[in-house]
């Protein structure tokens, strides 16, 4: 839960430590602060910025949450838990600077990795069929829309209506 600048501050700050212990002949203290610092480069590529992004994201400060998402260099290296949750809210960003190509490139992603909830999985397959109702490609939205339906028993009422009102859309262009 940490910024990539706070990361690095206490990571310099247990190597000067190890360094420390090390001088004053205290091996199992150096092994510790190893072990700490080990862990916050682990979290660095694995964790990244993706918790402090999805408060700012819930609070819908999508700025700020670009801006911590961003941090992350190479989201490919995330673990794949993380890397649903990241690819959903950029496409939550994107959405929100009305980038829609970008922002259903990214919930296309994030449909691959596993999500907190298939709520979440179907909000994803949801955006993906709005947008692809709003650049005409009906088709398209149609299989996203089955894929949404599938998980029919395993969603709430809430999203279940919201599906049903997409059904309806995409009958209305159809005839």
């Amino acid at each position: 839960m940490f910024t990539n600048t706070a990361r690095l501050l206490v990571a310099a700050a247990f190597t000067l430590l190890m360094a420390f212990f090390i001088y004053k002949q205290t091996y199992e203290l150096a092994a510790i602060t190893f072990v700490f610092t080990a862990m916050l480069v682990w979290g660095y590529f694995k964790e990244g910025t993706i918790i402090l992004a999805a408060k700012q994201f819930h609070v819908k400060n999508y700025q700020k949450a670009e801006e911590l998402l961003l941090q992350i260099n190479r989201p490919q290296w995330l673990s794949n838990k993380r890397r649903g949750f990241y690819e959903f809210m950029m496409g939550g960003v994107s959405l929100h600077k009305q980038d829609y190509d970008a922002a259903e490139q990214h919930y296309e992603l994030s449909t691959q990795f596993p999500l907190r909830s298939v709520n979440d999985h179907v909000a994803a397959l949801v955006h993906i069929v709005n947008l692809n109702i709003r650049q005409g490609n009906y088709e398209k939205a149609q299989a996203y829309l089955q894929l949404a339906e599938n998980k029919g028993d395993q969603i709430n009422a809430k999203m279940r209506a919201v599906i049903s009102k997409l059904e309806q859309e995409l009958q209305s262009h159809k005839n």
